[in-house]
């Protein structure tokens, strides 16, 4: 324990306050970062809808947030994940604006330091970081910790560099639990990749050395051999403890297939899960080896969002926390751009890091209300979310790729390199019965004989160039040996479409 724990007492009335004043919050939120900050662009988008601040407050205060937030969308005001990266222009009418990152950050914040979020090729979004708001978020990660009978387990998280890992860091300190191990699947000092990564590291870690807080030192460990992190774990089970392992979803298949193979009991440990889809053949494989595994629903942007029901009927149902976003859905009304169960994410919080408003980030889900009667929904978290998936990007070993650089690379790149067009190469990405993911490259026979370690090679250039967070996760997926090149002609669909990315479930394909 040190003077930042957060106590179990402050952590409930931290969360029944957010929970009681839910709408007082967005409105709050609205009135300050959006109606009293001339950047905000959505306040163009309210202005254009003529929806002005006593009107917003009056449509939350009659219909409710997630009512008034449909209406809102239906009127305009509502932002594709292209628009809310800069990526594209947003046009509504005769109104035409771009979005700068800057123009996202909630004003009253104070910046003691910066993340950023997965830009792909672009330079992503910088991201303010509150130490003392970091501290109030890290309330919901308590409750859920209690809840789980997490306290005295030996936490390790083995993730990508970056503000991620850093937040979940703090986030054990805030929770007065001990971080055992850290490890990361690339090597923040490799070469070519920002000097941030690195540095931020360092600096953390000597912050809390300052606080009296001594952090683990962090140890590169790649994708395609983790029993270095599957010994730990085994150590740990033997010695009659708790291992708990906080990694992308693909990465715990990895651990439980080579615990399997090298007779490592890990029966008791606990995984918690995120990144990618958790799926019925990946929870398979930890049951096999006698874990449990953990369900997390998060995003960059908007941080932690779901937390994995105690009592599930579907393998990812999470329990979402609209303590701190709210949730609307385009429905039957959606636009050409929007499937009907896209989320639209708003930020409900005052102290929240960027503001959201109907935003979304590219990822669609079920939502349901029902009883589920398990602990994380006596905490009040009611609704439910499930079958989680992107319908932008494509995402294996927490390395996630925008379809539209991916479009970019298979119709421009590849085909100025090795010849044939838009239509010859194709991604696909498959989910195998063991839970393994792959993604191997279509590449059509009729172009003639290459390379194929050339051709891969390509791929990862064209898709990894930069210095950032594009190239950490190209250097994922060149150590965990992907994608794997296929002579084989691209697959169409049953509407005769060739897509750019297949995603393949169980031997199911689908667009």
């Amino acid at each position: 324990m040190n003077a930042n724990t957060l106590p179990t007492f402050e952590a409930h009335a931290i969360l029944h306050d957010h929970l009681e004043n839910r709408e007082r919050n967005f409105l709050t939120l609205a009135r300050d970062g959006i109606y009293g900050y001339p950047r905000s662009p959505y306040r163009r988008l309210l202005e254009s809808a003529g929806c002005a601040y006593g009107d917003l407050e009056r449509l939350v205060r009659q219909n409710g947030l997630e009512s008034a937030l449909y209406s809102l969308y239906r009127q305009g005001v509502y932002l594709t994940a292209d628009e809310y990266k800069g990526r594209r222009s947003v046009v509504r009418g005769n109104m035409t604006f771009r979005i700068s990152p800057a123009d996202l950050h909630n004003p009253s914040l104070r910046s003691d330091m910066f993340g950023r979020t997965s830009g792909s090729r672009g330079p992503g979004t910088l991201v303010p970081m509150e130490f003392a708001a970091h501290r109030n978020y890290s309330a919901d990660a308590l409750l859920e910790m209690e809840a789980r009978g997490g306290r005295d387990w030996l936490h390790a998280i083995w993730l990508m560099p970056g503000s991620g890992a850093l937040i979940r860091v703090m986030r054990y300190n805030f929770c007065g639990t001990r971080l055992a191990r850290w490890f990361f699947l690339v090597e923040p000092r490799t070469e070519g990749l920002h000097p941030r990564y690195y540095r931020s590291v360092q600096a953390l870690r000597l912050a809390a050395l300052l606080a009296g807080v001594r952090l683990p030192r962090p140890e590169f460990m790649g994708l395609h051999d983790p029993l270095p992190i599957t010994r730990w774990m085994g150590e740990v089970v033997r010695a009659g403890k708790t291992p708990h392992l906080q990694a992308y979803a693909s990465c715990v298949v990895r651990i439980c297939q080579t615990a399997l193979k090298h007779g490592i009991d890990l029966k008791g440990a606990r995984f918690t899960m995120g990144g990618e889809p958790t799926t019925s053949a990946r929870l398979a494989i930890v049951r096999q080896v006698g874990a449990e595994a953990l369900v997390r629903y998060a995003t960059a942007d908007a941080s932690g969002l779901g937390l994995g029901c105690m009592a599930p009927q579907v393998p990812d149902e999470v329990h979402f926390l609209h303590d701190r976003c709210a949730i609307a859905q385009p429905g039957e009304n959606s636009t050409a751009e929007l499937p009907p169960d896209a989320l639209l994410l708003t930020t409900v919080r005052p102290k929240a890091r960027l503001i959201l408003l109907n935003v979304s980030l590219g990822d669609q889900a079920a939502v349901s209300q029902r009883r589920c009667e398990c602990p994380l929904e006596r905490l009040g978290w009611t609704r439910h979310l499930h079958t989680i998936r992107s319908f932008e990007k494509l995402t294996v070993g927490g390395a996630s790729f925008l379809d539209t650089d991916l479009i970019r690379v298979l119709e421009e790149a590849l085909p100025a390199r090795f010849g044939g067009g838009p239509t010859d190469y194709q991604l696909l990405d498959e989910e195998s019965a063991d839970g393994k993911a792959r993604v191997r490259l279509l590449v059509h026979p009729r172009l003639g004989p290459m390379d194929p370690a050339q051709v891969r090679q390509a791929f990862l250039d064209a898709i990894g160039a930069g210095t950032g967070v594009e190239r950490v996760m190209m250097l994922v997926w060149r150590d965990a040996g992907l994608p794997i090149i296929e002579r084989t002609e691209p697959s169409a669909t049953a509407g005769g479409k060739i897509l750019h990315v297949h995603l393949e479930r169980g031997g199911d394909r689908t667009e």
